[in-house]
């Protein structure tokens, strides 16, 4: 029997299993019991909390995507600038916690669960949306509307092109190299429209 105000750090013990599982396996080929003997609690109360795998991958998932917002929202509230706005976001994008090799796995086993789970296809749309919004908004500011759109969407997919070379490649730029070729490409983009 599930313990009265147990219910939230359980699923929270569990959401961190399930990132580290998946982290450790480098995969989604995990079980419900491999997740629950990490979380320190039975494959019943996994079951209980969040019914089945998919659930518990997406839950998962979700919180992932909250701690990315949260971190989009603290960078932007230092800065004020368009230009520092849209470069806190692409740090935020690249953030070294988003490179522990178990946010990572779990990043590419969300896109395989994607193809398959209209609901992870509609948190991954929410996630990009967001950020093509997130982009968009400041780039509006800084040049015309259709070069911000295609900005916009040429560094919604640097962002996650770099992402995905940098966990399945050794020689893929690191952290700190992509940034710069962010800002650098960026910087290029707005040269030509004569803004800074």
């Amino acid at each position: 029997m599930p313990k009265i105000g147990m219910e939230e750090p359980r699923r929270r013990a569990l959401i961190d299993a399930t990132i580290h599982e998946v982290g450790a396996r480098g995969g989604m080929d995990v079980t419900v019991g491999q997740i629950a003997r990490r979380a320190g609690m039975s494959t019943a109360l996994a079951h209980h909390y969040f019914g089945n795998k998919e659930r518990i991958l997406l839950a998962a998932m979700r919180h992932i995507l909250s701690t990315f917002g949260a971190l989009v929202r603290e960078e932007l509230a230092r800065v004020e600038t368009p230009m520092q706005r849209l470069n806190a976001i692409l740090d935020a994008s690249m953030d070294r916690r988003h490179f522990e090799p178990e946010t990572v796995a779990a990043w590419l086993a969300f896109y395989v669960q994607a193809q398959q789970s209209p609901e992870a296809r509609r948190l991954l749309r929410v996630y990009a949306l967001r950020l093509h919004s997130n982009l968009l908004h400041e780039l509006k500011q800084l040049t015309d509307p259709a070069r911000a759109a295609r900005m916009a969407q040429a560094l919604s997919a640097l962002i996650d092109g770099f992402y995905i070379r940098h966990a399945l490649q050794d020689q893929a730029p690191d952290r700190d190299d992509i940034i710069d070729i962010l800002r650098d490409y960026t910087c290029r983009q707005l040269t030509e429209t004569g803004q800074p």
